[in-house]
């Protein structure tokens, strides 16, 4: 496997554990609307996917009432929920390997862009990166796929065969198979082997140590 030359990485779950400020900014955001949910375990469904189709998907929102809830959402995690973060164990290790391997390092987040590039910013690793890749708050790019297709543009990848993405969820693989690269799931984040594997996964890290083995 190691003749991968582009690494794409997720963020939420395979680079950072930000599960207690996204999900203390949705909590924050349902309250709004008179929804209360105590136990924050069960909004980590929130942790990957597109903020404005989980509002949609898990609470039947409509789109002005998801664009809403965004809205809330944002007001806290902006100056808040964005530092309710860590990188996972290993992660320095993983990126400072790659990068003395000449593998070229990419951000491709369903976050938006803004914000990504604070929290690289944050945690001292924005210098690993060839290039960042996030979501717009103007929705051109929302899904998954569309964030993979506008990172492999930026960076100017033409041979796909070099390039595999790597996340936690099933989205990061149903957009790596719609840009037609292959794909890791690592299970160290907020997916699970049967999401991972039933979304078809071409392999599965359980660590960030396994997937440098992998990639290196």
């Amino acid at each position: 496997m190691n003749n991968f030359e582009y690494i794409l990485f997720d963020l939420d779950g395979t680079l950072t554990d930000s599960g207690e400020g996204i999900t203390k900014s949705v909590q924050y955001a349902l309250e709004y609307f008179g929804i209360s949910v105590n136990d924050l375990k069960e909004l980590n469904k929130f942790i990957g996917p597109p903020l404005k189709d989980s509002f949609k998907k898990f609470y039947n929102f409509d789109d002005e009432k998801a664009e809403l809830g965004m809205k809330k959402y944002r007001e806290r995690y902006a100056d808040k929920g964005i530092y309710e973060n860590s990188l996972y164990d290993g992660i320095i290790e993983l990126l400072e390997t790659l990068k003395k391997n000449n593998k070229k390092i990419i951000l491709a987040t369903s976050k938006p862009e803004v914000y990504a590039k604070q929290i690289l910013k944050y945690f001292k690793i924005d210098s690993y990166f060839e290039f960042v890749a996030g979501a717009d708050f103007e929705e051109t790019r929302v899904n998954k796929g569309d964030v993979i297709k506008y990172a492999l543009e930026g960076a100017e990848i033409s041979d796909l065969s070099k390039v595999i993405m790597i996340g936690d969820r099933e989205h990061d693989v149903i957009g790596a198979k719609e840009n037609n690269i292959k794909v890791i799931g690592v299970l160290y984040g907020y997916g699970d082997v049967v999401e991972l594997t039933q979304a078809r996964a071409d392999y599965i890290a359980k660590d960030p140590h396994l997937l440098l083995n992998m990639l290196i």
